[in-house]
């Protein structure tokens, strides 16, 4: 199965200046570490990078320390890291971009922002010079933040938004599972009917802090496919992010206080994952991994 991972990071400490990585992320992971996490099962393996959160002053140069390698690691476009709500210095920001031939969207990330940064006028601003670009928006948000995301795609119909991580909806784990909220299923359905927005089927094994099971998020992955549509769908690995979790047997490299750990075949089990549930529902593998990515990024 060929596969081009639509939500791939990297980051090394050592080049970049990153505020927010601890515990088992708080290394390097470049070209070597991705290798040891190739997905079994792919024929070809490619990915887009996603921005991940610098320090504002490196968001240019992460966009090069990537494509500097970007032969090596598979990765055939970057989505940036940007403010939209910056006003002329986010105009100059993405005039800088434009010299840079593998961006094929940006990310401000929205997560941590407080409700209606994003229907702000300047960020909409930014936004629709996003549009004028030609590239997409990834929608970092948490479930509470979708009806702000179906807004800025009213407002700006030719932006085509990428919602990461089916909008972060609370999926507990596998020995206590989350039901899909009524207020999510809602308020992704009415993302949905924004014939703009696709959905990326990614970041649930973090959301579950890597203690996940398939069946326990079958109805989340059930749901975006219900009101997006298979054909709006694309897989992304999340990873490194989604290849944290519990230790699942005791062993010499097993931390003495069961803190979660880093675990390279997880970016494959994750794929295995979704491939089998996408199999129980009759939906198109190569759509799925490869060709809806390749088409939303203009790959």
């Amino acid at each position: 199965m060929r596969i081009l991972d639509s939500h791939l990071h990297l980051w090394d400490p050592e080049a970049l200046e990153y505020t927010w990585l601890e515990g088992p992320l708080a290394g390097r992971f470049g070209a070597d570490e991705l290798d040891r996490a190739r997905v079994e099962r792919a024929t070809a393996e490619r990915a887009v990078f996603v921005q991940a959160e610098t320090a504002e002053d490196d968001f240019l140069a992460e966009v090069r320390w990537v494509a500097g390698q970007a032969e090596r690691l598979g990765v055939v476009g970057i989505v940036a890291g940007v403010r939209l709500d910056r006003g002329t210095d986010t105009t100059v920001h993405l005039e800088s971009l434009t010299a840079e031939p593998l961006v094929v969207g940006v990310r401000h990330l929205l997560q941590g922002e407080p409700d209606g940064v994003m229907l702000s006028s300047a960020f909409i601003s930014g936004a629709r010079e996003v549009a004028a670009h030609g590239w997409t928006f990834d929608a970092c948000v948490r479930a509470g933040q979708l009806p702000d995301v179906a807004r800025l795609s009213g407002a700006i119909p030719e932006l085509r938004i990428v919602l990461d991580h089916l909008g972060k909806p609370e999926v507990g784990t596998a020995s206590a599972p989350r039901t899909p909220s009524v207020e999510w299923e809602r308020d992704l359905a009415e993302l949905a009917r924004h014939p703009g927005v696709f959905c990326k089927v990614s970041g649930l094994p973090a959301e579950a802090g890597g203690d996940w099971s398939l069946a326990q998020l079958e109805p989340f992955l059930d749901t975006a496919a219900d009101v997006f549509g298979p054909e709006r769908l694309m897989w992304g690995s999340d990873w490194p992010v989604s290849a944290v979790g519990p230790v699942e047997h005791d062993g010499p490299n097993a931390p003495a206080d069961g803190s979660p750990v880093y675990q390279p075949s997880a970016r494959s089990r994750w794929a295995d994952a979704v491939a089998t549930w996408a199999s129980s529902r009759g939906i198109d593998h190569d759509a799925l991994f490869h060709a809806t990515a390749t088409s939303v990024y203009s790959l």
